[in-house]
């Protein structure tokens, strides 16, 4: 069903592409937040992240290893 209002919509009256981009900059802006506020715990959440994404690297070379 088309309204006034969705010609205003960039899409040509999709919301859910204005939702999406209202739903990534809220969550950017939360994230710019937060490092602002607690810059340590944003650098242990990211140290932790890094650690993380090691560890299953690390799995992933030592399957690869194990099938040759």
């Amino acid at each position: 069903m088309r309204t006034p209002w969705t010609r205003l919509l960039p899409d040509g009256g999709n919301g859910a592409t204005v939702l999406k981009k209202v739903l990534t900059w809220l969550a950017v802006a939360f994230v710019v937040f937060y490092v602002i506020q607690r810059p340590e715990d944003a650098a242990g959440i990211v140290r932790s992240a890094g650690s993380a994404l090691g560890d299953a690297a690390a799995s992933l070379s030592s399957f690869v290893g194990s099938l040759v």
